[in-house]
């Protein structure tokens, strides 16, 4: 059974047909639980049986791939990452209270898929993250799809819709947290009036952690 199986029959009228596929799509991705019943299911036990970090030929969700910079071509890589549900404590120092050992640190306020972004970047570091979403999630994981952009490859260097992420100023994308997940970590999703406790305090120098 297929996530196409799913989808009404599209009506054309004299202007053509109402709704894109991508659309229709989308309002699944809206309620998947509800919408895609067994698909849903049987893909989350596949999923636990997988690695952690597993590159797929096609991303689950075509329509947000497509909306976040995928395309289908050479130079572009999709990658799934599991990860485990719950708090994220900060590190428990076992031995030595010194301040060269009291280092270890966790930025709580980052959000769960841009910690999968860096750990899909740490596995393949001659890439760069372009954009990722949720795919999925049961009591003790969430899953999301990592779109990822070898910046040396020829036909992205070549292809000037998506070049600028070969420059050296966009490196390491993830971990500075200027992709959408990662800005909306910051609380640069919103901006003005409305927005003032969203974002880091002006004298506060540090992030929260």
């Amino acid at each position: 059974m297929d996530v196409g199986s799913c989808l009404p029959e599209l009506k054309q009228t004299n202007g053509g047909y109402k709704m894109s596929l991508y659309k229709y799509v989308r309002r699944l991705w809206k309620s998947p639980k509800k919408n895609l019943k067994d698909i849903w299911s049987k893909r989350l036990i596949e999923w636990r049986k997988e690695p952690v970090t597993v590159r797929i030929e096609r991303p689950t969700r075509i329509d947000a791939a497509r909306s976040l910079g995928y395309k289908a071509k050479q130079g572009y890589v999709v990658v799934r990452q599991r990860l485990i549900r719950g708090g994220r404590q900060r590190p428990d120092i076992k031995k030595g209270r010194r301040p060269k050992h009291n280092t270890q640190r966790k930025v709580l306020s980052k959000n769960y898929q841009q910690i999968a972004e860096e750990r899909v970047n740490k596995k393949y570091k001659n890439c760069e993250v372009l954009n990722s979403y949720y795919v999925g999630k049961d009591g003790r994981h969430f899953w999301y799809e990592v779109i990822l952009v070898d910046k040396q490859h020829p036909s992205i260097i070549a292809d000037k819709r998506i070049s600028w992420i070969s420059e050296k100023k966009h490196t390491g994308r993830a971990f500075r947290g200027i992709t959408s997940a990662g800005r909306r970590s910051r609380g640069l999703r919103n901006k003005g009036k409305g927005a003032e406790k969203v974002r880091t305090k002006p004298n506060q120098k540090k992030r929260r952690i």
